[in-house]
């Protein structure tokens, strides 16, 4: 199987990771043809679309009805909530400092595991949340000072709160579907939260202009198909050969991606607050990943070797 293969496995990874970090760049240039609630619906209908059709084709099937609540739930809290928050939050708010926002997730999934799921925070995770903190001072705090600008410290508080809706959806989802099908899971929560964004597209941008361009298809189709429904069915096979550390690690270059994407395309500026700031909420989400215990390293090392 090419799966045992570790360099196609980072290829995968690596791949999955550049796609996800340029996604951030076109949500960004997508609001210049459309209303961020409409943008989101149209993405997330096409990737829910896509997603379900390779559930069926892979033979996942439709979940147990006892499930169907809990899927709402998280699709609203996952997809509904953070899509709305972070489309709108970058209306005001540049694409690579966005991305590295919404990425202080693994901070807040940490504080709400603490509380919900009563998860001993370890002196590595203190370390990692402290970073994490500071970094998002960092960005935040200097724009509340220095810059001063209504708007765009409303769109960061958004996208804060867009990070904290994902953080709660995953503690949801290890409280009530831990043991379920992943894909399934995603793909059927992309579907009720893609249902909860329609709705808010209807009711909040009714009326507005639609431009449908080439670039603007592109745009839908690239995250729609690719960022959303083909990158996670990518995620749930590498999740079948490798552990979640392992996967999950790299993936913490999104933001890095989001930000040199945003430079390159978009011309948005480096300043020194963003660079400390995201340097700080990276090393905080990875301090408590990377030090781990002995074994669990030993374990990573004979599943890539």
């Amino acid at each position: 199987m090419l799966l045992n293969n570790k360099w196609i496995i980072w290829f995968l990874i690596l791949l999955i990771t550049v796609i996800w970090g340029y996604a951030w760049v076109l949500m960004k240039a997508s609001l210049q043809f459309m209303g961020p609630f409409t943008f989101s619906a149209l993405r997330f209908g096409v990737g829910s679309l896509t997603l379900l059709i390779i559930l069926f084709v892979m033979g996942g099937g439709v979940p147990p009805k006892k499930q169907l609540k809990h899927l709402i739930i998280v699709g609203l809290l996952q997809t509904t909530i953070v899509f709305l928050l972070v489309m709108y939050g970058l209306r005001f708010v540049d694409a690579g400092k966005s991305s590295v926002l919404l990425y202080s997730m693994p901070i807040w999934s940490s504080l709400l595991a603490a509380n919900i799921l009563k998860e001993k925070i370890s002196n590595r995770k203190v370390l990692g949340l402290s970073l994490g903190i500071i970094g998002l001072f960092a960005i935040l705090g200097w724009d509340v000072l220095i810059d001063q600008n209504p708007g765009k410290i409303f769109g960061e508080l958004l996208i804060v709160l867009a990070a904290l809706s994902w953080g709660g959806s995953n503690v949801y989802y290890r409280l009530k579907l831990k043991n379920a099908n992943g894909l399934q899971v995603t793909a059927y929560q992309m579907f009720f939260g893609t249902v909860g964004i329609i709705i808010a597209a209807f009711f909040m941008e009714w009326g507005q202009p639609i431009h449908i361009t080439p670039l603007s298809i592109y745009y839908i189709l690239f995250t729609g198909v690719l960022a959303s429904a083909l990158c996670f069915a990518i995620w749930f096979l590498l999740l079948r050969v490798i552990d979640t550390v392992t996967a999950t690690l790299p993936t913490l270059l999104v933001p890095v991606f989001g930000l040199f994407f945003g430079s390159l395309l978009l011309n948005e500026k480096l300043t020194l607050n963003i660079i400390i700031g995201s340097a700080l909420i990276l090393a905080g989400v990875i301090i408590p990943l990377f030090f781990r215990k002995e074994k669990k390293r030993l374990l990573v090392r004979q599943m890539l070797n």
